[in-house]
């Protein structure tokens, strides 16, 4: 039996590290918006009543959601600082966006997969829900717009 008659199981979908221009960002429990989809426009031609035809348009993604259990690695809130109020201002008022990727890895730490985006700054932090009474995980969560994303295959 030969390697390609093996078959592989399919990685764990809880280990994932997210990474903005090689600055380590985290380790995240979930992370939602790995979407693409593409605008359909209808054509009709005049004469022709039996179809209609779909030709497609520009692609739209919507934003990057991350979230985790609190930490004491500050390179997630940094990033969003640098992007808002003061480190906005201190930087001209100009918004560097940035290229980061989402690195998918298998129960050995290997790389299986990576979505690389371009374009990104972050738009929203949410901190924790914090009640006395809860014994729910303490979890914040980044929202990041970006142009696009790539997927790239380790395997």
């Amino acid at each position: 039996m030969g390697s390609e008659d093996r078959t592989t199981d399919p990685p764990w979908a809880g280990r994932f590290v997210f990474t903005v221009d090689d600055l380590d960002i985290g380790t995240f429990t979930e992370v939602a918006g790995l979407t693409v989809s593409i605008e359909v426009e209808e054509y009709a031609e005049g004469g022709q009543n039996q179809y209609t035809h779909k030709l497609p348009g520009r692609m739209k993604w919507p934003n990057l959601v991350f979230k985790r259990g609190m930490t004491n690695a500050d390179n997630l809130f940094a990033w969003f600082a640098a992007s808002s109020g003061e480190g906005f201002a201190k930087a001209g008022n100009k918004l560097t966006h940035r290229n980061g990727a989402i690195t998918l890895k298998d129960a050995k730490g290997r790389d299986v997969a990576t979505w690389k985006f371009t374009g990104a700054f972050p738009v929203k932090w949410t901190g924790p829900r914090l009640a006395a009474t809860s014994k729910d995980l303490v979890v914040e969560e980044l929202e990041v717009a970006h142009c696009g994303f790539r997927m790239e295959g380790h395997r």
